[in-house]
């Protein structure tokens, strides 16, 4: 279990920490499939209120530093856990269909066994007193 954690901490890392980059340099060629129209109107709410898009490539490249580095990584998970629900959500709901869920279900894997790696130090969070 060890090692399946360390792993998915590295690997959650590094998704997050590109793609954020991405989001800043478009380093990465991007040809979007098409999207329904519900998520089409979601995505462009979001793109034009000008501060979202930013604020959460800024929060995947700390995050992903977070998880490479291990500095802080437990906070790093929880900081990412909105995205990475968000994320799981929106395929599931806003685009049919298995191709696009996929890498949301691997993000979710990952976040979940990364958490589930760093319980010792959630667990305290959660007791009575």
């Amino acid at each position: 279990m060890e090692k399946l954690g360390f792993a998915s901490r590295l690997l959650l890392g590094l998704i997050y920490f590109a793609f954020g980059l991405n989001g800043f340099f478009q380093f990465l060629p991007m040809k979007p499939p098409p999207l329904p129209q519900a998520a089409m109107a979601f995505v462009g709410g979001l793109m034009q209120s000008g501060y979202f898009m930013p604020l959460l490539s800024g929060t995947q490249v700390v995050g992903g530093f977070l998880l490479l580095t291990g500095l802080a990584a437990p906070f790093a998970l929880v900081i990412l856990a909105p995205v990475t629900l968000n994320i799981l959500l929106f395929h599931l709901f806003l685009t049919p269909g298995l191709q696009n869920l996929w890498l949301a279900l691997v993000l979710t894997f990952l976040q979940v066994v990364a958490m589930a790696h760093y319980a010792r130090v959630y667990r305290p969070l959660f007791s009575r007193r």
